[in-house]
């Protein structure tokens, strides 16, 4: 691929609209900042979406599923062959983000980057095969770099499809097994953090499984540390298919104009690459929540990110980024349907 679309400029914030929805705040009938981060994150919304009173009534959200080589090092409390099959739940409505999705009216898209299932054909799943899993990444590079732009094209072609559907506002969410010990592995790269400080349990390992954790990474960023100051090639030698899609994803959604609400830890690895690559996409992410995985939390210190909710999530999905969505449309609600002072005849404290 010639053009590297991911660096093409991202969709400015309208400042007219974003001063003029802070005016309007001021004026509701209410004590100035008394519903805190409600009023600051409603005021953001209005910027991106160029409108005083923004809304939130088109949702799309796309869960990106892959495999990772790096499982065959015991890094996952969890068998390979469970991500095709919650491929089939996603599709069949039973996994927690098509609840969540069938309560917010939300489109919910299920993209398969490459999963080492065989021939793995589901109904209403989008089967892309950029490869059967990535690589081992303590042996090489977790994907060759024309694997990696065909998965940021998987994550950008979502986004189109979501900017085509009139979407509002676009969720990113993720399976794959071995899939936080991929984002662990490239977020101490990009922020050259020691690995104990940012490996957790994933999806539920013991003692020992976090401490072979911790030496696979080690050892996978010996292997690859020559490359950490370049995001693209640090991405392609420790990421996971899924990962580069919600990368290509948030680049396209900033691009088109679409507010982004980041979910949990591997999502917000995937934010930190695609700021990396693109620093004007940072207005355009919003951060639902902080997760369990210790290494959240310096991810989103590292973005300056304010999470919205704060419960303890490790599950993925998207699924605490869809948690926060009706937060968000309140949020949108209190801006614009309140009342001024002017309206209701309420006197306003003296200026």
């Amino acid at each position: 691929m010639n053009h590297r679309w991911w660096l093409d400029p991202c969709k400015p914030v309208d400042s007219q609209v974003l001063e003029q929805a802070m005016a309007r705040q001021q004026q509701l009938t209410k004590p100035a900042g008394s519903l805190g981060r409600l009023e600051s994150v409603a005021v953001q919304l209005a910027g991106l979406q160029g409108q005083v009173k923004p809304s939130l009534e088109q949702l799309w959200i796309a869960i990106f599923a892959g495999d990772h080589g790096v499982v065959a090092e015991g890094v996952s409390a969890y068998p390979q062959e469970v991500t095709g099959q919650m491929l089939l739940n996603f599709v069949s409505g039973g996994a927690a983000i098509s609840v969540l999705a069938r309560r917010l009216d939300a489109c919910l898209e299920v993209v398969d980057l490459g999963t080492v299932t065989p021939s793995l054909d589901l109904p209403g799943v989008r089967h892309l095969r950029v490869g059967p899993g990535t690589a081992n990444f303590l042996l090489g590079p977790a994907m060759t770099l024309a694997q990696g732009e065909q998965a940021l094209q998987a994550g950008r072609d979502s986004a189109m499809r979501a900017a085509g559907r009139g979407t509002q506002l676009f969720i990113g969410g993720e399976m794959g097994i071995g899939n936080t010990t991929a984002a662990s592995a490239l977020a101490c790269a990009l922020l050259d953090c020691p690995v104990a400080h940012l490996v957790g349990p994933g999806t539920g390992l013991d003692a020992a499984g976090i401490s072979r954790k911790v030496q696979v990474i080690e050892r996978a960023l010996a292997v690859h540390g020559g490359s950490n100051g370049d995001p693209l090639q640090t991405l392609c030698n420790l990421g996971g298919f899924e990962i580069v899609a919600l990368v290509g994803a948030y680049l396209a959604c900033a691009q088109q104009g679409i507010a982004v609400l980041v979910d949990g830890f591997i999502c917000s690895v995937a934010a930190l690459v695609a700021v990396r690559l693109n620093p004007a996409c940072r207005p355009w992410l919003l951060f639902a929540h902080r997760g369990a995985e210790p290494g959240h939390r310096h991810v989103l210190e590292t973005l300056a990110a304010e999470p919205l909710l704060d419960l303890g999530l490790r599950l993925g999905e998207g699924s605490g980024a869809a948690l926060a969505v009706p937060l968000l449309r309140l949020a949108c609600d209190l801006h614009g349907q309140m009342a001024t002072f002017a309206e209701a005849a309420v006197a306003d404290r003296p200026a």
